[in-house]
């Protein structure tokens, strides 16, 4: 999968999301210099990507590995900058600050994924 970040505002990160065929809209926090818990973005990078079982959310989701100074980043459904909390939101469409259709962006997500680990394929994301 390959995220290309292309609208930097103060408060959100908006970008493109390549799987396979698909492509999805992000939502994800302000990029800072300095990590703010909750309000960051993860560091441009590559990561190794699995599904395992959130606590948070209670059903199996994308968790990216080995993020430099964060801890359980996920790619989930949300809308906007305050659901992110440093994970990375998917939606089919854009609003001003946003994605929408998220829930539906995640089952096509998550379908994707389940596709290439079923035929043992390892899954990375390229954040750029």
């Amino acid at each position: 999968m390959k995220l290309m970040r292309d609208i930097k505002a103060p408060a959100f990160t908006l970008g493109r999301l390549e799987a396979g065929k698909l492509l999805f809209f992000t939502c994800e926090d302000a990029i800072r210099k300095e990590k703010i818990p909750g309000i960051t973005a993860i560091p441009a990078g590559t990561y190794k990507v699995i599904i395992n079982f959130s606590q948070r959310f209670q059903k199996p989701l994308p968790l990216l590995l080995d993020v430099p100074n964060f801890k359980g980043v996920r790619i989930h459904s949300g809308n906007t900058p305050a659901d992110t909390e440093g994970c990375i939101l998917v939606g089919i469409s854009r609003t001003n600050g946003g994605v929408a259709n998220s829930r539906y962006a995640m089952s096509l997500l998550m379908d994707e994924l389940e596709s290439q680990f079923s035929l043992g394929k390892d899954v990375y994301i390229e954040i750029a």
